[in-house]
């Protein structure tokens, strides 16, 4: 196998792929998308990559190609003999759908955990899965980034005394306890109820808020009706202001108008999913750097835990 790298980029992540890129410091690979006049689409590596170190980035948020051009640059990467493929997921889709929650469903994350296996990457890097146990899905390496390494040094440099941390379910306890944890400051938690997905039936605060600076932390943020049902309800008991977190901004239906209307003052995510519009209450941070990092690390055989933010 030859030390050289390639980074290659599924169409719908080029946004974020050539940023990455950049960081790391070359160029993107020769990829190209042909398609059959049925839609029907063919990814062609344009150059050799026999041998090399093959980075193929792309999130597999909606549409569905996303996801099919993800397995067929693998398969293609891999019947180009590449010595060894990683495919970079910033957002690995279907992870919601993690266990059997109802009788007869699919645990569609281990479905697509066996595609993208069988397709031929030989390891995996994602940020943020919506659950830890995914990783165990995978007979490969996983390497799960964390968010916190992009926002952990964001508000580093602000004033945090008056902060407190909420979660806006019980699901998300521990990523806004690593916060708490790290700034020492309280944590607060909204125990939802839903009658069905996407529908919440009721929400109760536990915790004090009076006269705080409240944070959510989430990982994803769909129809932003959890997250700002959490806002306006950390505003009716007594909160200063209410900021949220959420590395992923899938921002489907009418998530942007609901954001808008609500109490949040701000929504910061990371860039792992492109924003449809532009929100002046929406801040992004990219995670450009960090996936460069990972990449070069895995490269160099370096660690990659060595990233994560250490508690203080």
């Amino acid at each position: 196998m030859t030390d050289h790298v390639t980074i290659l980029s599924i169409t719908g992540s080029r946004f974020l792929s050539e940023k990455i890129a950049a960081a790391y410091g070359q160029e993107l690979g020769e990829l190209e998308v042909a398609r059959f006049n049925d839609g029907e689409m063919q990814p062609i590596i344009r150059q050799s990559i026999r041998g090399e170190y093959v980075f193929i980035i792309g999130s597999t948020f909606q549409p569905h190609e996303n996801l099919m051009e993800m397995l067929l640059t693998i398969d293609a990467a891999r019947r180009a003999s590449a010595g060894y493929i990683c495919a970079v997921i910033p957002y690995f889709g279907y992870a919601r759908q993690d266990r059997k929650d109802q009788p007869r469903v699919p645990i569609s994350a281990k479905l697509i955990a066996n595609l993208l296996v069988e397709a031929g990457a030989d390891r995996i890097m994602t940020l943020d899965l919506h659950a830890d146990q995914i990783q165990g899905f995978f007979d490969i390496p996983v390497d799960h980034l964390q968010s916190q390494a992009i926002y952990m040094p964001y508000f580093q440099g602000q004033d945090m005394s008056n902060v407190t941390f909420a979660s806006p379910d019980m699901g998300g306890v521990k990523r806004a306890r690593a916060y708490a944890k790290y700034f020492a400051r309280d944590i607060v938690i909204c125990d939802k109820y839903r009658k069905r997905a996407g529908e919440i039936e009721g929400m109760t605060l536990i915790g004090d808020v009076t006269g705080a600076d409240v944070i959510l932390v989430d990982d994803l943020v769909d129809t932003a009706g959890t997250l700002c049902r959490a806002a306006d309800l950390i505003m009716e008991n007594g909160a200063k202001s209410v900021r949220a977190i959420a590395s992923h901004p899938i921002l489907s239906g009418s998530a942007y108008e609901r954001i808008e209307k609500s109490a949040l003052e701000t929504l910061i995510v990371c860039d792992a999913v492109p924003l449809k519009q532009i929100s002046a209450k929406i801040k992004v941070l990219s995670s450009a750097q960090l996936f460069a990092t990972a990449i070069r690390n895995v490269h160099d055989n370096e660690s990659i835990s060595a990233l994560f933010v250490e508690e203080r």
